[in-house]
């Protein structure tokens, strides 16, 4: 007996969502009118932060909003309704601007709280579904989020309806973004942490090796002591100075391969004879990113970090691994 073949199309499923949720955010387009102008420059002109709500899947949609304003320029965060009904209106000053999702216009715990942040004077932008609903005659501006339907077979489950949402969203949150003459460099400072972050705000100084961390030897100690110093700092080398503290050379593990392949004779052999002349250097104020791309030019694993002849910090080609810039 032959088992029966599975005849569920996945892909087609899928092909039909995206058509659906696709067609949702088009509609939008379409709807784009004054109210939509007047959002943004109320997000615009906030002299204090966004304040998003949602409850449930609006929700959600709302928390994701709220961090999308925060990382592109506009101070916002996320409140609960629910939370806010039992205290966290706090949290909300007539310097702000509030913006509720729900689709219906009609939930409960919403509804509840339009006339409260009315009359404290604040503007309330809603995105709603149904043009008709409480939220929407009570908010300020109202934006239509409506879809025709969801790609939930039975028409139930908020799918297109918080694709639509999330879209306008991000059309506000870009919108306001180059009205601002946000950059890059802006965006970076939201994120620190992330890889563009690192990008263009790490530099040298951040990350690499101080004080005593730092490989040192002067020109007229044997090879056998800068072994010694390159061993108990384990950065693949060593600066070399000169009596007056000032960077002349770098002895590097590729410089002791060619000194013992050479027969060299390390406890009589000063490092001046060994070393590397005149190293490649860079600033504590170089971005550990362009020190990447020069490393590699070069074919180079450890740097020397120097101000005025002196030299302030070191770091190998780990230590940029480890940053998170390679």
């Amino acid at each position: 007996m032959t088992k029966e073949k599975n005849t569920f199309d996945y892909i087609d499923v899928a092909n039909r969502v995206l058509d659906i949720e696709s067609a949702a955010i088009e509609d939008l387009k379409g709807g784009l009118n004054q109210s939509f102008v007047d959002a943004c420059e109320a997000c615009r002109n906030c002299k204090g932060k966004i304040i998003v709500m949602g409850l449930g899947k609006s929700g959600h949609i709302a928390d994701k909003m709220a961090a999308t304003f925060a990382s592109t320029g506009t101070p916002a965060f996320f409140i609960h309704p629910s939370e806010a009904i039992h205290g966290d209106l706090g949290m909300i000053d007539k310097e702000d601007v509030v913006l509720i999702l729900s689709y219906s216009g009609e939930t409960e715990e919403i509804v509840s709280l339009i006339p409260i942040i009315k009359n404290m004077g604040i503007t309330i932008i809603a995105l709603t579904g149904n043009k008709k609903s409480k939220l929407s005659k009570e908010a300020t501006i109202n934006l239509n989020v409506e879809v025709k339907e969801e790609a939930c077979p039975m028409n139930l489950a908020p799918t297109a309806s918080t694709t639509a949402a999330l879209a306008m969203g991000d059309a506000i949150a870009v919108a306001l973004l180059e009205k601002k003459g946000f950059t890059k460099e802006d965006f970076a400072k939201s994120h620190p942490g992330g890889y563009l972050g690192k990008k263009l705000l790490l530099s040298l100084s951040d990350i690499m090796h101080e004080g005593d961390e730092i490989p040192i030897v002067y020109e007229t100690d044997k090879v056998a002591s800068g072994l010694i110093e390159m061993s108990e700092k384990a950065l693949g080398m060593t600066a070399v100075l000169n009596n007056k503290n000032e960077l002349v050379g770098i002895f590097t593990d590729g410089d002791l391969r060619r000194t013992l392949e050479n027969k060299v004779d390390i406890q009589n052999t000063y490092m001046k004879e060994v070393m590397k002349k005149d190293p490649y250097v860079m600033s504590g104020e170089t971005l550990a990113y362009n020190a990447v791309a020069i490393i590699q030019e070069m074919k180079i694993t450890s740097l020397l970090i120097v101000k005025d002849k002196t030299v302030i910090g070191a770091l190998n080609i780990h230590d940029l691994f480890r940053a998170g810039v390679m």
